[in-house]
């Protein structure tokens, strides 16, 4: 049975099927990611609602036709962004070396985990925001969260059998909340305060004693 909405592996996604887009080209794909890069370096220097298309554009030293033509307006760059990120962070957990990636104890896999996406939020903590605020419950659910919650279930089920793994997980990513690390960080918390408690707490959850 063929099971589109599953897992491909690169050679199948670079061939074209019908219905769905053809195989980004080199020369597109260079231009999308210096926009993006332009864009995050914009949106992390003057704030995301402080940030044009044109400045965009000029930034990534592309016309801004390309911007918009790609991307239609800054909320969907800032979507494109995050995605962008996001999936990067998935090939590490994918395929990345460990302790994030394949090859570390499933304990050491999720503190590894909770470490790099905390990196990830305070990097763009207010695309997350818009992101998880978009309406009421957006955040749980958003693709996003369910890929981060199943990776974290299966290494918690595999590190501690005993516990209920579907709901530690949610333990885990509760302080992750966007809306959450950008109040402590308005209350003078910094980044490697918040990753020593994540990680204590998490410590406690999936690593056996003794």
């Amino acid at each position: 049975m063929n099971d589109s909405t599953g897992p491909r592996s690169a050679l199948q996604r670079s061939l074209p099927v019908v219905g769905e887009p053809r195989p980004e080209r080199a020369d597109a794909r260079r231009n999308r990611l210096r926009v993006l890069e332009a864009a995050e370096r914009l949106f992390t220097e003057r704030g995301v609602k402080n940030v044009s298309l044109d400045a965009i554009a000029a930034e990534a030293g592309v016309g801004k036709g390309t911007v918009f033509r790609r991307f239609g307006d800054r909320a969907g760059l800032a979507v494109a962004l995050l995605d962008e990120r996001e999936q990067e962070l998935q090939a590490k957990i994918i395929s990345g070396p460990p302790p994030l990636g394949p090859g570390a104890p499933p304990d050491v896999r999720v503190l590894a985990f909770l470490d790099a996406y905390l990196d990830l939020l305070d990097r763009h903590v207010a695309l997350f925001m818009d992101s998880e605020n978009a309406s009421d419950g957006a955040r749980y659910r958003i693709g996003s969260y369910h890929l981060w919650h199943r990776h974290l279930s299966h290494l918690i089920e595999a590190a501690r059998p005993e516990l209920d793994a579907d709901y530690t997980a949610h333990v885990l990513l509760a302080p992750l909340a966007a809306d959450l690390h950008n109040a402590l960080r308005e209350q003078g918390y910094d980044l490697t305060r918040m990753k020593a408690g994540l990680q204590e707490v998490a410590a406690v959850l999936v690593q056996k004693n003794g």
